[in-house]
């Protein structure tokens, strides 16, 4: 079996049709089509990254077939897989507590693992199961500086959903803005998104336009430190 083929086998076990994995990477049918009858002789890049991303695979069982291919790999490079553990009679998933390291314009992530509380937190599995979430793309970042006080503050522990990119009104996004992965708050005013903080000190922490390249989600933020908001 050769890539091509991994990634119609990796599609077909998530059950997602072609025209919806091509609109999640933003790219035509036509090119899924091209990657998995064996037209496109290599795929690379942000490419292979997003597609790995979205199918839930590790890109060198993709391209090479090695280890044991399974859809329970972690979707990031850099971040640990993701198990269930056992702690009091309760079930948690284990997801990987990471750095963002992102590039201005590129559209997907690379993380690097953060070894603060052994790299790793343990977030309730019946939480994330009735929330529907894929515990394989939950990640947990630390919050850097005061923008988001007094919702976040300094050292707080978020859980972002890297499946939710959708802009909603007044949800808070971890966003690649020019290089930087910040936290935000986005708000649509006069046709526009902003990005904002909640932090009342607006002359310093004033809202910026959110548009093209220079701004792309990465994910939302659904819990902190195991509170829902």
């Amino acid at each position: 079996m050769n890539w091509n083929e991994r990634i119609t086998q990796a599609r077909t076990a998530k059950s997602i049709k072609k025209v919806d994995l091509a609109r999640q990477l933003g790219v035509s049918p036509a090119t899924i089509t091209q990657w998995e009858s064996g037209i496109t002789k290599e795929i690379k890049g942000a490419n292979l990254t997003n597609l790995c991303a979205a199918l839930g695979v590790d890109p060198s069982w993709l391209l090479n077939g090695d280890g044991d291919g399974d859809l329970a790999r972690a979707l990031v490079p850099g971040a640990k897989r993701v198990v269930v553990a056992d702690d009091d009679a309760s079930i948690f998933y284990q997801i990987p507590k990471v750095k963002l390291k992102l590039q201005a314009g590129i559209t997907g992530i690379q993380t690097e693992p953060d070894p603060h509380d052994g790299g790793v937190m343990a977030i309730p599995r019946r939480w994330a199961d009735s929330n529907l979430f894929n515990p394989h793309r939950l990640i947990a970042v630390q919050v850097r500086g005061e923008s988001m006080e007094p919702t976040f503050y300094d050292g707080d522990t978020v859980i972002i959903n890297l499946d939710d990119t959708k802009l909603v009104d007044n949800h808070v996004y971890a966003v690649n803005y020019e290089g930087e992965a910040v936290l935000k708050r986005m708000v649509r005013d006069v046709g526009q998104w902003w990005l904002a903080s909640d932090n009342t000190d607006q002359r310093k922490y004033h809202r910026k336009q959110c548009r093209g390249v220079e701004c792309i989600v990465v994910g939302r933020v659904v819990r902190r430190e195991g509170t829902n908001f």
